[in-house]
C-alpha cells in the first residue's frame, strides 16, 4: 500500500466513471477505518453517497484494491454511531498535502444494507447539505470518479 497507482496504465475518465452522478453526495465527515492487505487505515470522509465515498488518509491504496470500509457517524460531542462496514473497491488516489485522497465505490449493497446505508444517509440529508456541482464546472473529484 505504498502507492495510489494499479499496475500498468491508470484508468481513464471514462472506467473510473463520468460526471453524472447517480446519487447525490453530502458534504460530511464521517469517521472511516479502510481495511485493506490486512492493515486498517483510518482517515474521514470528505463526502459521502449511496454509490461511494472521498475521503482523506495518511497512507495511499492503490487503485482497483478490493476493500472492506467501516464508517461511522460523528456527533457533536464527538461520539460515534457504530460501524456500518461496506465493501468496497478504490476508483482513484491522489497526494494531497501529508496525505492521500481516495474514491472509493461500494460494491453492490445486500437488501439490509441498502436499509442501512438509506439510514446513514438520511442522517446527513437532515444534517448535511448535497454537493450540487453548477454545469460546466467540474471539481476534482467529479474528474476522477
Amino acid at each position: 500500500m505504498k502507492t495510489c497507482q494499479a499496475p500498468g496504465r491508470p484508468p481513464s475518465l471514462l472506467e473510473v466513471g463520468s460526471s453524472e452522478r447517480e446519487h447525490p453526495r453530502y458534504a460530511h465527515e464521517a469517521a472511516i477505518t479502510v481495511h485493506a492487505g490486512g492493515k486498517a487505515l483510518e482517515g474521514r470522509t470528505t463526502n459521502v453517497s449511496r454509490g461511494g465515498l472521498c475521503a482523506d488518509l495518511a497512507g495511499a491504496v492503490a487503485i482497483g484494491t478490493e476493500v472492506e470500509v467501516d464508517m461511522q457517524l460523528v456527533f457533536d460531542d464527538d461520539a460515534k454511531s457504530d460501524a456500518l462496514r461496506i465493501s468496497s473497491h478504490v476508483v482513484w488516489c491522489t497526494t494531497v498535502d501529508d496525505g492521500y485522497q481516495i474514491g472509493l465505490a461500494f460494491r453492490p449493497l445486500t437488501a439490509e444494507k441498502t436499509k442501512l446505508i438509506n439510514l446513514f444517509l438520511r442522517y446527513l440529508d437532515d444534517g448535511g447539505k448535497p454537493i450540487k456541482t453548477p454545469k460546466g464546472e467540474r471539481s476534482i473529484d467529479d474528474q476522477f470518479g
